[in-house]
């Protein structure tokens, strides 16, 4: 079989271009039922170091005082212990209690970084997506309406949010993007999960090469396939310029893989960009995962837990610490060019040669399920 030597620039190519349709929302009414999940998040990420023959984008980033510009350093803030720092990179992810905490939305994404040979900064793209993502889901339900069957039929009737799948958050998220003028043009993967606190349901979009996976019992029981193109061409949500840009790909939300699963008490959720799934495998972020959870005390009874207390800090403290050991070890493997990647082993299936560890953004979000009944 003949090789060929690997440029691992993503790209980006021309395509229909496609009729987005509206996305559909439920009125739905509200409800003080009891909900028997809760779930714990923690995020880590840690941008590449520049590439100095790589061409530098000239572009401002979104002003501090902007609304997307303070929700960006205000996301950035979270507390992590990983030595990355505060840079992310073309990467970008959100944590949003859904309404009424009713439920959780977690979303990731990464800008496609083709667009620099475009002149284009991709982090503007994922930032934009992130954040109308999560203005949608902090005022929607993840399912169908709490109803409290001891209301009157009026009341139950009375409109107070909707309900929105990760798909229709994903397509709105996209439109807004495309109305955004402070982005100029650009392409994002993206994947948006939601935990449901009524019945501990997960509901999922990924479009492109970032994902997420579902551990049980140190076992890994999902791990969601990348979509691309061709290899190394994730599946990307886009906008162009609006003068002298014939190139770029058109996929919709509605280009997405959807996935729908009951999770229980026990059950970690990682999310990710390609940055991290290109260096580490499934089997390893499971035992790194199972490793962690080993060092922290069990949590109290279901009985001992009350309802409206704060959680407790055990579980917070664990899903951090295993976001950031993730976002280490992914590092780690970066950089090493003995150790077969996951994405050498892709590249090889090609019959392209590529050795080691490949450098790229990585961002990782993890949930703990726990249940409270």
């Amino acid at each position: 079989m003949k090789l060929h030597s690997l440029n691992v620039s993503k790209t980006i190519l021309s395509k229909q271009t496609f009729s987005s349709k509206n996305a559909r929302l439920r009125y739905l009414s509200t409800s003080a039922l009891p909900r028997p999940f809760r779930f714990h998040v923690g995020a880590s990420w840690a941008g590449k170091q520049p590439d100095t023959q790589q061409r530098r984008v000239k572009t401002l980033p979104f002003p501090k005082d902007s609304e997307i510009g303070a929700w960006r350093d205000q996301t950035l803030s979270r507390p992590k212990a990983s030595s990355s720092g505060r840079h992310i990179g073309e990467d970008f992810f959100y944590v949003q209690d859904m309404r009424k905490q009713s439920g959780v939305s977690l979303g990731i994404a990464d800008g496609v970084g083709g667009w620099v040979d475009a002149g284009v900064d991709p982090s503007l793209f994922s930032q934009a997506l992130m954040y109308h993502a999560h203005r949608y889901a902090k005022v929607s339900w993840p399912g169908e309406p709490e109803t409290d069957p001891n209301l009157d039929y009026e009341e139950r009737e009375q409109v107070d949010g909707w309900e929105l799948t990760p798909q229709e958050c994903m397509e709105l998220a996209h439109g807004q993007v495309l109305r955004e003028h402070f982005v100029k043009a650009g392409s994002s993967t993206a994947c948006i999960v939601n935990l449901n606190a009524a019945n501990g349901i997960l509901r999922s979009a990924n479009l492109g090469d970032s994902g997420f996976c579902i551990i049980r019992s140190s076992n890994v029981i999902y791990n969601q396939a990348p979509q691309t193109h061709f290899f190394n061409c994730p599946k990307q949500l886009t906008k162009l310029p609006s003068t002298g840009f014939t190139r770029g790909l058109h996929d919709t939300a509605q280009d997405a893989d959807l996935y729908e699963t009951n999770v229980v008490d026990g059950d970690i959720i990682v999310l990710y960009t390609d940055g991290f799934s290109d260096n580490v495998f499934p089997s390893e972020t499971a035992a790194i995962c199972s490793l962690i959870s080993r060092q922290f005390t069990p949590p109290p009874a279901p009985k001992e837990l009350d309802a409206d207390a704060e959680d407790p800090p055990e579980e917070d403290a664990q899903v951090q610490v295993m976001a950031d050991r993730l976002v280490d070890y992914a590092q780690m493997c970066m950089v090493n060019k003995k150790r077969v990647s996951p994405f050498e082993r892709a590249a090889a299936r090609e019959g392209l040669f590529y050795r080691g560890g490949k450098m790229d953004d990585v961002t990782v979000v993890v949930a703990l399920v726990c249940e409270t009944q």
